[in-house]
């Protein structure tokens, strides 16, 4: 889910969008290219990096190619895929840290957060299979046969469990995007993999600008219908929405959503349509968003109140009417 406006067509070369003037000889560009399942943008301003454009998208591209045959329980080659298969796997470094940061957001949110819930997400037709609507009796046999509290703080090689790392996976991808653009001195950036993290200044040298969508259910198009914008006072940070109106389908007139609350092992029922968080990195919002969307409005709320390192916007159904509330640093 993003809350940018995407562009439509995809184009593999590298363009350039703009030269803002001749003193500062700043020149912003922006790469594209195809990466879980969509499409990615990244721009930067090339401003003091001697790194080639063309080197910087092949490294980009590189990245993600990694991230997919790593983590993508999509790709049946993965490494996630082999895992989740029984197969032995070698740990890779990324394998081992965004399996590690996942244990901390379980503990940290008493299970509601759980990556080690697959075969619930797989059950209710939101994971990798195509499954849908098990049973009373199959949702409490899954509940005793997974998640996190049954897995190690650190992994090794045999397969212990089932994993899906859906819900931090595309915050995750922008940070070690982010991450090496840092390394070959990047100042200004916006990496939109799905889920966005930026830095500094946009190419008409004001703090980048990120549409939100409006969680109406069909609202299939970022940027089509907007009904928020955030504005970033030009420091480092992830911006993510979670909602429930894209992923979603309806049986017997009934909806049930994507998000899935590994502590009860059912889609969440609640009014909270939207959550958009703002954290320190794409990462943490990514999880956090999740987090407020598994929930609900009154605990997202609190939640996000008690954090000074976080900011929120919640857009939530007030019987039939469409309302939000705001952080106060939004």
């Amino acid at each position: 889910m993003t809350t940018s406006s995407k562009i439509c067509s995809v184009i593999a070369a590298i363009m350039l969008l703009c030269a803002v003037s001749c003193g500062n000889k700043d020149k912003y560009i922006v790469m594209r290219g195809y990466a879980q399942g969509g499409v990615y943008a990244v721009k930067i301003n090339m401003n003091g990096v001697s790194v080639k454009p063309e080197a910087i998208h092949a490294a980009v591209d590189s990245i993600l190619r990694e991230i997919d045959t790593t983590l993508s329980g999509y790709n049946a080659k993965s490494l996630l895929s082999r895992y989740n298969r029984g197969e032995k796997i070698a740990v890779t470094p990324m394998f081992r840290e965004i399996y590690e940061i996942s244990k901390s957001y379980y503990e940290e949110t008493g299970g509601a957060l759980d990556v080690a819930a697959a075969p619930l997400f797989d059950a209710w037709g939101f994971g990798f299979s195509k499954d849908s609507l098990p049973s009373d009796a199959q949702v409490k046999a899954l509940m005793e046969n997974c998640g996190m509290d049954m897995m190690p703080d650190t992994l090794g090689g045999e397969s212990i469990g089932k994993l899906n790392y859906n819900a931090i996976a595309q915050g995750y991808s922008c940070d070690v995007v982010a991450r090496y653009l840092y390394s070959v001195g990047v100042k200004d950036m916006l990496v939109d993999i799905g889920e966005i993290y930026c830095d500094g200044l946009n190419p008409d040298k004001q703090p980048w600008t990120i549409a939100v969508d409006r969680p109406t259910d069909g609202n299939e198009t970022p940027g089509a219908d907007i009904v928020n914008t955030w504005h970033s006072n030009g420091g480092p940070c992830g911006i993510v929405t979670s909602g429930n109106y894209r992923k979603f389908y309806v049986r017997d007139g009934r909806k049930y959503a994507h998000t899935i609350d590994p502590r009860t092992g059912y889609p969440v029922t609640h009014n909270l349509l939207s959550a958009t968080i703002v954290a320190p990195d794409a990462t943490t919002a990514d999880a956090y968003a999740t987090y407020c969307m598994v929930i609900g409005l009154d605990e997202a709320r609190e939640f996000i109140q008690k954090r000074p390192d976080i900011e929120g916007y919640l857009v939530y159904d007030d019987n039939g009417t469409m309302q939000s509330w705001t952080s106060s640093g939004f």
